[in-house]
C-alpha cells in the first residue's frame, strides 16, 4: 500500500512564502462581537455550543460568555433538540447524538437577533493509527512529530481537522486538510507544535503522551479552519477566533457551526 507523506512541517516553513491564493482576514481590534463555537458529534452527548463575545486582537483568549440566549438544533427530519445553558455561555443537549449523513441546523436567538447556520455530518473516515518519530528541522532540540495514518475513500471528496492534544494539554495549532491531491490514497500527516508562534506550546519530546482527534467535517466548516490555519502565524498564542474567516452562520458573526465526525487515538511518543 502507497504511503503519501504530506509533511506540515515543511508546508507551514514555506506557505508564506509560496502560496498563491491570498485570503483577506481583515484582521484588528473590533471588539463586542458574538462569537459562536456550535459541535455536533457522532458521539454521546452532551453536545455543546459556546457563546461569547470577542477581544481585541492583541489581548489573550479569554471571551465574555453571552448568556440568556435561546439555543436549538433541528435535522432534516423535523427533530428539534433544545439547549439548556449550564456555565455561563456554555449551552449544552445530552439526548442529541448526530448521525452521519443528516445535516443539522442550529438556531441561536440573543441580543434581539436570530443566528442560523446548518452542517452535514460526513460519513467516517476510520483513524488508523499514530506513529512518532524525529524532527528533522529542529534536531538540536531532540523535538518529535506525530503522524496520523488514514485511508482516504477514492471518488468522494473529504475534509479533516486534526486536534492535537500533549500530556492532555491541546496545542494550539489548527490541522485543517481535503483530499485535493490524495483521493483514495493511503495518507500519512506529520503534526508538530508550533513553538514559535505560541508562548504555551513547548513541542513533543520523547515519554509525551499524544493524543489525535480526527474530526471529519464537510467543506463550509473545512474552509473555515484551513483559513485560520494560514492566518494562526499571524495570531497570538491561543487566539481562536481573532478575525473573520468565512462562516457558515448567517447573518455573519465570528466561529461556526459544526457537525462532524470524532474519533481519537493516544501513543506515548518514542
Amino acid at each position: 500500500m502507497k504511503v503519501l507523506k504530506t509533511t506540515i512541517y515543511l508546508f507551514s516553513l514555506f506557505a508564506l512564502a509560496s502560496c498563491t491564493k491570498v485570503i483577506d482576514l481583515k484582521l484588528g481590534n473590533n471588539t463586542g462581537q458574538l462569537v459562536i463555537e456550535g459541535n455536533i458529534t457522532n458521539t454521546a452527548g452532551p453536545q455543546i455550543i459556546k457563546l461569547s463575545t470577542n477581544v481585541p486582537f492583541t489581548n489573550t483568549n479569554t471571551y465574555p460568555p453571552v448568556t440568556g440566549a435561546t439555543v436549538s438544533v433541528s435535522d432534516q427530519n423535523g427533530n428539534a433538540y433544545t439547549f439548556t445553558e449550564g456555565p455561563s455561555g456554555t449551552y449544552s443537549n445530552s439526548q442529541l447524538t448526530g448521525i452521519p449523513g443528516n445535516t443539522y441546523t442550529m438556531t441561536v436567538v440573543t441580543g434581539g437577533k436570530t443566528y442560523t447556520a446548518s452542517s452535514k455530518m460526513p460519513a467516517v473516515v476510520n483513524l488508523d493509527s499514530l506513529t512518532s518519530k524525529n524532527d528533522v528541522i529542529q534536531t538540536s532540540d531532540h523535538k518529535k512529530l506525530v503522524t496520523v495514518y488514514y485511508q482516504d475513500p477514492a471518488g468522494i471528496a473529504n475534509q479533516y481537522r486534526f486536534v492535537l492534544y500533549v500530556n492532555n494539554v491541546q496545542a494550539n495549532d489548527i490541522y485543517a486538510y481535503n483530499d485535493q491531491f490524495n483521493d483514495g490514497r493511503y495518507v500519512s500527516i506529520d503534526l508538530f507544535e508550533n513553538t514559535a508562534s505560541s508562548s504555551v506550546d513547548k513541542g513533543i519530546f520523547s515519554g509525551d503522551t499524544a493524543t489525535v482527534e480526527m474530526q471529519c467535517i464537510d467543506k463550509p466548516v473545512y474552509t473555515y479552519w484551513e483559513t485560520l490555519m494560514q492566518a494562526q502565524a499571524n495570531g497570538p498564542g491561543g487566539s481562536v477566533t481573532p478575525s473573520n474567516p468565512p462562516t457558515n452562520i448567517t447573518p455573519v458573526t465570528l466561529g461556526y457551526f459544526s457537525a462532524h465526525t470524532t474519533q481519537s487515538k493516544t501513543i506515548v511518543v518514542k
